[in-house]
């Protein structure tokens, strides 16, 4: 899946870039025609679980959006990937009539 990162007001690393990619590659199995994505990193200045992770997923017709905090920019994706394969599975049930 072609995903765009932006990182907002730091550089992220090569290492990290890729560890999401690789973890967001896998949602391509619960939903057929993912179109492709945008990743936003992003650090806020609030309490411990401050780097938040934002997917949107453009799925043929929609796009399917969700957003988690965490201590760690990968604690974060994992929380934000397992919200984002719930919104394909309910759209390829809501398509697909199963």
């Amino acid at each position: 899946m072609r995903l765009h990162f932006h990182a907002v007001n730091f550089d992220a690393d090569q290492k990290l870039l890729a560890l999401i990619q690789k973890k967001l590659d896998r949602l391509e199995k619960f939903n057929d025609r993912i179109v492709e994505g945008d990743v936003y990193l992003k650090v806020n200045n609030t309490g411990k679980a401050n780097k938040t992770v934002e997917v949107k997923i453009h799925v043929a017709g929609e796009s399917l959006v969700a957003s988690r905090d965490a201590e760690t920019f990968e604690k974060a994706t994992d929380l934000v990937y397992d919200v984002i394969k719930r919104q394909l599975r309910k759209n390829k049930e809501k398509r697909t009539g199963k």
